[in-house]
């Protein structure tokens, strides 16, 4: 038997409620069931393309890697290039999803509130700090000063909140940015004397940002700004993912084979496995090849052209196209010189 529906008046309408059902709470639901889903859903669908793409879009190929390739791999692969882009995403989304929350709680009840601000309501505090963190030691060093006024936007860090008094605020502020150009000063004059406008642009105007991104905004551009970033961001990880589908899983090789006596061959690509009987190379230029194991005589790993710095800028010794977690790692164990026989193929 249905429940009967209860007549309740909200923003001056009444509506039919039937009872123990909630509008809001249903909203809240599903809001919650889209993000968790994305989270999770996103990466497993990544895995599965990164190695449609690598097997060249060969069904038995694509077969071959699922069989050989194991879940650690995929995992491994995903948390070295993908955790960059989904940690994006998700700074993103909270930092939007903030500064449009300020805003909507200034306006009728009656309005609806956009995805991002229903998304950024349901999540914990620790996991959106947890993001950041995760976008701290993965972005590169040159994309790092973007988290400032994003982490200022989603946690609604005004300058009123760093002291009551204004002209302690003021000497606070001045010091932090006082402090932010000591420690890239070096930085910022070779990329003055190199003519990097990017990375110029990128080191210092996000400090200036992160003293005007709070909110709230004014009414009117609200829902269109809603739309408009919505789209944006998703555009943004849609451009940002092809790079992350075509980054190889398996490591990138040069392996010397004897084809016959006395004559070697020097085949490029990725090991895919390798058993008692043959070594399986999914070759460069694509294709499947079955390497005999008595025929390997030298196996070399090469770095991919991805790898290859484009900038000649430090930040106090890091390189920055490098993450925190790259710089420490050369740190511990320095980049040794490409072989030549990776220089020689390519």
């Amino acid at each position: 038997m249905t429940a009967p529906a209860v007549p309740q008046e909200r923003g001056g309408t009444t509506v039919a409620v039937r009872d123990g059902w909630d509008p809001a709470v249903e909203r809240r639901a599903r809001a919650s069931q889209s993000f968790w889903t994305a989270v999770v859903g996103v990466p497993a669908i990544f895995s599965v393309l990164r190695l449609g793409v690598e097997a060249g879009g060969e069904l038995q190929t694509t077969l071959l890697l699922v069989a050989n390739v194991g879940p650690v791999n995929l995992l491994a692969g995903f948390l070295t290039t993908a955790a960059r882009l989904l940690s994006t995403g998700l700074v993103a989304v909270f930092a939007l999803g903030a500064v449009l929350r300020v805003s909507v709680e200034r306006m009728p009840p009656t309005v609806r509130r956009p995805l991002f601000v229903r998304w950024a309501d349901l999540t914990p505090a620790w996991f959106v700090l947890a993001s950041f963190l995760t976008a701290l030691v993965t972005w590169q060093l040159l994309y790092l000063p973007l988290l400032l006024p994003a982490f200022v936007a989603a946690f609604q860090l005004t300058p009123a909140r760093l002291h009551e008094h204004p002209l302690p605020r003021v000497l606070i502020v001045v010091a932090l940015l006082v402090g932010y150009g000591w420690l890239l000063a070096p930085t910022l004059v070779d990329a003055w004397q190199q003519r990097e406008l990017l990375a110029l642009t990128l080191l210092v105007v996000p400090p200036l940002l992160a003293l005007t991104v709070t909110g709230p905004l004014p009414g009117a551009v609200i829902r269109p700004l809603a739309s408009v970033t919505e789209a944006a961001v998703l555009a943004m990880l849609v451009w940002a993912a092809l790079p992350v589908i075509t980054t190889p899983v398996l490591p990138l090789t040069v392996t010397t084979v004897e084809s016959s006596p006395g004559v070697t061959e020097d085949v490029r690509g990725h090991v895919v496995t390798v058993d008692d009987v043959n070594m399986v190379l999914l070759q460069e230029r694509g294709g499947v090849r079955y390497v005999p194991v008595d025929d390997v005589r030298a196996q070399v790993l090469c770095p991919s052209e991805e790898e290859l710095p484009r900038h000649r800028l430090r930040i106090r010794d890091y390189h920055v196209e490098d993450s925190l977690l790259e710089g420490l790692g050369r740190r511990v164990r320095p980049v040794h010189r490409t072989d030549a026989a990776c220089r020689a193929v390519n």
